[in-house]
């Protein structure tokens, strides 16, 4: 008897540790990034290839532009990702657009949405590629959960800027 009073006093304050996360963290953000050696110009047109984006992130599975705008800020696309056999269908906007210089993105893929801000910089005929990634969620109980999986994220997208320094660079 003791041992459950134990156990569910155990529970009782993760519960209430894992809610409290909601409350406590807003977004979770992290940072990534990557050095390719090519010129800056060929990384940005690169980088900015709807259709070749496939190539070095081979969970996306379609891209089909849903409003394209002059100077492209506005611009909506529309993303089907697979996750693990599961299609996942997302929204794509491009927030901001800045020639060789930066990137702004937000994604809406129902209970997650998130803004990946990459800027580009060169220095010696080396191109470093910064992502910075804010993620939120409408959902409460996915506010609570995203500071958990912090790693995970950070984990990816490095993964994913890694695919493309190995495209761009070949």
């Amino acid at each position: 008897m003791k041992a459950i009073k134990i156990i569910s006093g155990i529970v009782t304050v993760l519960v209430i540790i894992f809610f409290s996360t909601g409350l406590l963290v807003k977004e979770t953000t992290y940072q990534v990034k990557v050095e390719i050696h090519k010129p800056l110009q060929e990384v940005f047109l690169a980088f900015n290839d709807q259709q070749k984006m496939m190539e070095w992130m081979p969970e996306v599975k379609a891209i089909e532009p849903i409003s394209v705008k002059p100077g492209k800020v506005g611009s909506e696309y529309k993303m089907t990702v697979d996750n693990k056999g599961q299609a996942i269908v997302m929204t794509k906007k491009v927030m901001a657009f800045v020639p060789n210089k930066k990137v702004t993105l937000f994604f809406d893929a129902d209970d997650m949405l998130k803004t990946d801000d990459y800027s580009f910089s060169a220095q010696n005929g080396v191109t470093t590629i910064v992502k910075e990634s804010v993620c939120k969620s409408d959902s409460y109980i996915m506010s609570c959960m995203f500071p958990y999986f912090k790693s995970v994220f950070k984990e990816i997208d490095q993964k994913y800027l890694n695919n493309f320094k190995v495209y761009v660079e070949k």
